[in-house]
């Protein structure tokens, strides 16, 4: 399939014309073709009126449909072959092992939010049946499901050219749910944006389904994302980026005649809570197994463990020393842009000039273009909690190790956090009694909690939480992977004594969709 560097609006093939956009390598830092000039408010208008006009239509029609629909764009990803690999490869510098795992996982997201449909669960039916001769009062007769919420704003991420993009978790739990998707694309991977948009744009006509259920656009945040959130005919947004993209979405979305929620996942660091037990028995395998998850991917996940907190006694000098030999023999990797790249040195060079914090090692050298070059630096529990710098999020294989001398020190850390996708405590039997009094602080701090294990590695599955409190993502009820992501883009109604005849098929007694339904407060 030939890329031509054209927005996608409905079943049209569009192209813009304000500033272009390149995508590069930043392996080389080649410019690639073709160029894809930006779109504007009219290309926004055409989108988001070919999405409201879609709306009913789309979620109205049958389970079995929007099932199918989901499957038929796994199955076209899949038919793009090797170009889409290629193309990704091309414009973000990661391995074609890692691309090829990303497309299986994007495939897999697709399929199980069919499954979600299918089973129908998400619709969370219920019926309180009249009680027409209840004293003092009669009961009506009670319904309730959720519905979609409207055409959705997907955001693509940087760091996940097909898992977090275009049919990435935000645009088929949103399509899932019975909403229009438009996708304002990632410039760092437009080439790549393109074809998955023309594989869905082919699933859309293959399932006869309204036009407007999907459009692509790119464009500069002002032109195309700002004017996309603050589209009247736009219900609710998806975003993946950083913390500033995301406070300035929301911040539009806020401030519209109808406000509108805004799904961001923006900033974590992640931390790891080393207990002294587990500390003094397993010094070296959890610090040659922390080495191993920061350097993945050359950091660039929204779970990479950029904190470690640490008791200093038995087991410090030798996890120290072992962090340090792993480190340093880190070769560099390539980050996925030039300004990925940029942000991360001016990070790390913060943390080098802060007189609070040592560098304990870093990865060797390379002379080519973006390379991240592992970093980790020391630090102890007064400076860090004195010190609100020493919280930020530095994107990629960067990581400070804070130093307590008490166990109210490991509480005190775990208080002044932030918000976060994750925690983690590495631990043994013998660290029971002081995990239990730190559990409490990071279930209020964190989305996912882990135990013994470390937090890259993200499952798509149903028990699968990727969100937190502030400023982990924007709304800490909510989760961006897993089934549950679908509950972002729905809303509950209620229908009081409505006719038979015109009650929704999820709630009807004789339940045609065989979905879970609590009946009179009985599951069935």
């Amino acid at each position: 399939m030939q890329i031509l560097g054209h927005m996608l609006i409905g079943q049209q093939s569009i192209q813009g014309h304000k500033k272009a956009i390149h995508a590069l390598n930043p392996v080389t830092n080649e410019c690639l073709d073709p160029a894809f000039l930006g779109g504007d408010q009219q290309h926004v208008d055409q989108a988001a009126a070919l999405a409201w006009q879609a709306f009913d239509a789309y979620r109205a029609v049958s389970v079995e449909q929007r099932a199918a629909f989901l499957e038929c764009i796994a199955d076209e990803i899949l038919a793009l072959g090797d170009a889409l690999v290629e193309r990704a490869m091309a414009e973000s510098g990661l391995p074609k092992a890692r691309i090829e795992g990303e497309r299986g996982r994007t495939m897999g997201q697709l399929r199980m939010f069919a499954s979600v449909v299918r089973m129908g669960k998400f619709v969370d039916a219920r019926i309180d049946p009249a009680i027409p001769d209840r004293a003092p009062l009669p009961r009506s007769d009670l319904r309730f499901q959720k519905i979609p919420l409207g055409p959705v704003a997907v955001f693509g991420a940087s760091n996940f050219p097909l898992a977090f993009s275009v049919a990435g978790g935000d645009t088929a739990s949103a399509l899932a749910a019975g909403c229009p998707v438009i996708v304002k694309a990632h410039s760092a991977h437009p080439g790549t944006s393109e074809l998955v948009g023309r594989a869905i744009q082919t699933a859309i006509k293959k399932c006869a389904l309204p036009e407007g259920v999907f459009s692509l656009l790119f464009g500069a945040g002002a032109d195309v994302g700002g004017a996309l959130v603050a589209h009247p005919c736009i219900k609710a947004v998806g975003f993946t980026g950083s913390r500033s993209g995301g406070m300035a979405l929301m911040n539009i979305a806020a401030n519209r005649p109808e406000p509108i929620p805004v799904y961001a996942e923006m900033s974590s660091i992640n931390p790891v809570f080393v207990m002294p037990s587990k500390l003094a028995q397993q010094a070296e395998s959890i610090a040659s197994g922390f080495v191993a998850s920061l350097a993945m991917g050359a950091g660039q996940f929204c779970t990479n463990p950029g904190l470690v907190v640490l008791l200093d006694g038995e087991g410090t000098d030798d996890f120290l020393a072992q962090v340090a030999k792993d480190t340093e023999a880190l070769s560099t990797q390539t980050m996925l842009t030039p300004g990925i790249y940029q942000a991360y040195c001016d990070g790390v060079n913060a943390l080098a000039m802060n007189d609070k914090v040592t560098l304990l090692a870093k990865a060797k050298t390379s002379s080519a273009p973006n390379q991240c070059q592992t970093h980790v630096f020391v630090t102890d529990a007064p400076a860090f909690l004195n010190d609100k710098s020493l919280e930020n999020e530095v994107f990629g294989s960067n990581s400070l190790i804070i130093k307590c001398q008490t166990i109210e020190e490991y509480r005190a850390v775990a208080e002044h956090l932030e918000g976060q996708l994750t925690a983690t405590i590495q631990m043994s039997e013998e660290d029971v009694d002081a995990v239990a009094i730190l559990l409490p602080i990071l279930e209020r701090k964190a989305g996912r909690l882990l135990c013994n294990g470390y937090p890259t590695g993200v499952e798509v599955c149903h028990s699968m939480v990727h969100g937190g409190p502030f400023p982990a993502t924007s709304d800490s009820r909510s989760t961006s992977v897993g089934s549950a992501a679908i509950d972002r883009f729905v809303r509950p109604v209620c229908y009081q004594d409505f006719p038979a005849a015109l009650l929704p098929v999820s709630v009807q007694d004789n339940n045609p969709l065989t979905i879970p339904q609590l009946v009179d407060g009985v599951l069935c």
